[in-house]
Order: structure tokens, then sequence, then C-alpha cells
């Protein structure tokens, strides 16, 4: 269903019936660089003003992991506050934009989710997953805390299930728990169980009123329009923990480990 091929960045397919088809990939585990989370807000963003695309279907390349989140290269060769403010935006343009764009945002979650990854499945519209799709917000045990990202896993967690994961940064928690607490639409047994349900989803919507699913859109993401705003001030926060002798610390352990 998605692109199996693609290695490193962003691919996308809109086909005859209106579903487009988005992919990242990235081969430490699908982790998210700068370069890769504006490419992808860039596309989703086309996306949202193409006639021809009737709902959109985000996942990640390959069978595992969905997404590892922040890439950690990147962390540590962040400087100064700009450059962290300018890093940790890229995760808000992405939220920003699924947020934004007049369609529907189908997520494919076929395997863990970590950190950045939890936020961008937060971000869809409609979320399905495998059961290998343990998800686990590891921001604090690096010494960070999901602070872009927290806006978007509260709103579909609820803020005692967003607190859960925040907290306890080393520990994963199921996609049956992720399920349970509205992240998770429905749980599938593997990947071909999982794109046959999110096809299935897919071309239904795509058959659907486009105004009616637009209005929609509007009507559940009421109250986020200061995200532009509110994601900034978080990615700020991120920018300025991530030059800290403790997270740099951490960030290195993580990585030798």
């Amino acid at each position: 269903m998605f692109d199996a091929l693609l290695i490193e960045g962003v691919s996308s397919h809109v086909d005859d019936r209106g579903v487009a088809l988005v992919t990242f990939a990235h081969p430490r585990s699908n982790s998210l660089p700068g370069a890769v989370l504006a490419e992808l807000a860039d596309v989703i963003r086309d996306m949202g003003t193409r006639d021809d695309v009737r709902v959109v279907v985000l996942g990640s390349s390959g069978d595992r992991a969905f997404c590892a989140g922040a890439s950690f290269d990147e962390l540590v060769a962040i400087s100064n506050e700009a450059e962290g403010l300018q890093f940790f935006m890229g995760f808000a343009h992405v939220i920003n934009a699924m947020r934004s764009i007049p369609k529907l945002v189908i997520g494919r979650v076929q395997g863990k989710a970590v950190g950045g990854g939890v936020g961008v499945a937060s971000a869809t519209d409609f979320c399905l997953a495998t059961k290998h799709a343990a998800v686990k917000l590891s921001e604090l045990a690096v010494g960070i805390g999901p602070f872009v990202v927290g806006p978007a896993v509260e709103r579909k967690l609820g803020v005692s299930g967003m607190s859960q994961l925040a907290i306890d940064a080393t520990e994963w928690r199921s996609a049956q728990w992720a399920h349970e607490r509205g992240l998770y639409a429905s749980v599938h047994e593997d990947a071909a169980a999982l794109d046959e349900a999110v096809n299935t989803l897919a071309v239904r919507l795509a058959a659907s009123n486009p105004e009616a699913m637009a209005e929609m859109k509007r009507t559940f993401w009421r109250g986020t329009e200061d995200w532009d705003t509110l994601l900034a001030d978080r990615a700020a926060i991120s920018g300025r923990l991530v030059l800290s002798d403790f997270t740099r610390k951490a960030i290195a352990r993580f990585k030798a480990g």
C-alpha cells in the first residue's frame, strides 16, 4: 500500500479515487530529521489544496517502527536556542499542517511510535494501528519533555493519558492501551489487516461529500486556532532545554546504547 522502497524522505501518490497516500521514511526506524519534517509538512499542505484529493492517508515505510521521533543526530548538533527552535518547529509545522488542511487525514500506524511519532499519530483525524503499535513519550528521559507534541497527544488521550505517557517516559504502553484511550480507532492483527481496514475507510471517505468532510474537520478541531502560536512557544521551550548539560549527556547515553 505504501512506498516500501522509500529509504529516506517523503513520497506521495494520488489514485483515481482521490485517495492520497503520503509516506515518510528514514533508515533509523523512521526517525524525523529536520529535512524530512519540512518535506512532510509541505506535502501535507499541498494535498490540502489539490482538487483531485478527497482524503489523505499518512503512514511510514517498512513493516516495523512507525516513527522513532526526533533525530538524535540533529538534537546533539544544536548549538543555540535559535537552532533548537528551528528544529522543534519542524514538528509544529507537521502537526499544524494536518490540523489546518480541509481534508480528513487517516493515520496508518504499523509499529511502535516514540516521542514525535506519537504526536504525528495524534494529529491525524482518524488513526488505525496494528497490535505492535505500542507508544512511548520518551522526551523527559532525555531531559526535554513532550512540549510541542503535547497539545495533539492531550487532545486525543486527555490530560490523564498524556500525563501518564509524559511522566513515565521509559515505559511502553500497548496498542490496546492507546486504543482504549482514543488514540487508535481500531487495532489490527498485522499490517495486511491494517491496510485492508485503512483502504476500506479511505475509499468510503473519498466517495463522501468533500464539503461535509471539510466542515466536520473544522468542528473537530475547534478550539485549536491558537496552535500556530502555542506550538511555537512550546518549540522554544524544547529548543532551550536541549542545550542543557543534562540533556546533552542523556542523549549521548541513548545514542551509545
